[in-house]
């Protein structure tokens, strides 16, 4: 688990050779953070032809049209994408992630 871009991006290189069955993404870490570093390392690995080995992306935010974005981009790098925002899948406690 990753708590900022700068994490999840340094995970993300970690895992780069291996399979992620789920990747999750939050919109907003917290303070100005958001996950679009992330997703622009994401987004540069399916440019250069060489995309991440992700089952799927499960997409959860308390800001809808920012998850809604999020998926759209990823979706055009052709990975796969489950928006979970509002769903009760995903539950929130004071405005945090249950996990």
């Amino acid at each position: 688990m990753a708590r900022s871009s700068a994490a999840g991006v340094e995970l993300l290189d970690r895992y780069r050779d291996r399979r992620l069955d789920e990747l999750w993404l939050d919109h907003d870490l917290g303070g100005d953070d958001t996950i679009w570093p992330v997703v622009e390392v994401l987004e540069r690995a399916a440019f250069d032809r060489c995309p991440f080995d992700v089952g799927v992306i499960n997409v959860h935010s308390a800001n809808p049209a920012a998850a809604a974005k999020l998926a759209q981009v990823l979706r055009r790098w052709g990975y796969r994408v489950r928006v979970a925002s509002g769903s009760t899948d995903v539950g929130y406690l004071d405005g945090l992630p249950l996990s």
